[in-house]
């Protein structure tokens, strides 16, 4: 029986089958592809750890079958055509160095693309610097105050000044 018919069985998923045998380390057969095969005493001793289950008993405190079975393997039929199989590895080699030269090529292209962008980015940023130095030196000249405007200083040299009498003076704020 397969995994799945004892697993209907017994009435329990097929995955717990498998994990009691991993678990417990049960020496059970396989078949020519890797699935267990379940023989009438590998049954009886999965309904024996059922009931054990079933009883309260944990997995982990049921004592793993000492005993070992031979397990079957599956037979692999042996390359009857060498020259078949060589043929087919030196065709894998060459498309394995056709993808390998297509990639370098490919890497070298987006190189020299990424390169060329850089360059155009460099020149940008140069001509950009240019700019903002011109607008600096224009900035600078607004500020700072016009030559010719230059403030009114009066002479500090002796002004003559008209002298109005005492006498005026005191009446001119009558008239």
């Amino acid at each position: 029986m397969n995994t799945s018919e004892v697993a209907k069985l017994l009435g329990v998923s097929a995955s717990t089958i498998q994990r009691w045998v991993k678990q417990l380390e049960l020496p059970m057969e396989k078949n020519e592809r890797g699935h267990y095969y379940f023989s009438s005493e590998d049954i009886q001793l999965l309904k024996d750890i059922h009931e054990k289950l079933q009883g309260g008993t944990l997995l982990h405190e049921i004592s793993p079958v000492s005993e070992k079975k031979s397990v079957r393997k599956g037979t692999v039929k042996a390359v009857e055509n060498d020259q078949a199989m060589e043929k087919l590895y030196t065709k894998v080699r060459e498309l394995e160095l056709n993808l390998n030269a297509k990639a370098d090529s490919v890497a070298s292209y987006q190189l020299l693309q990424h390169r060329r962008e850089i360059e155009e980015l460099q020149d940008q940023v140069k001509h950009l610097t240019q700019q903002m130095e011109q607008l600096q030196i224009q900035l600078n000249e607004l500020r700072s105050p016009l030559q010719t405007e230059k403030p009114i200083v009066f002479d500090q040299s002796k002004v003559k000044r008209k002298k109005k009498n005492f006498v005026s003076i005191l009446f001119s704020f009558l008239t």
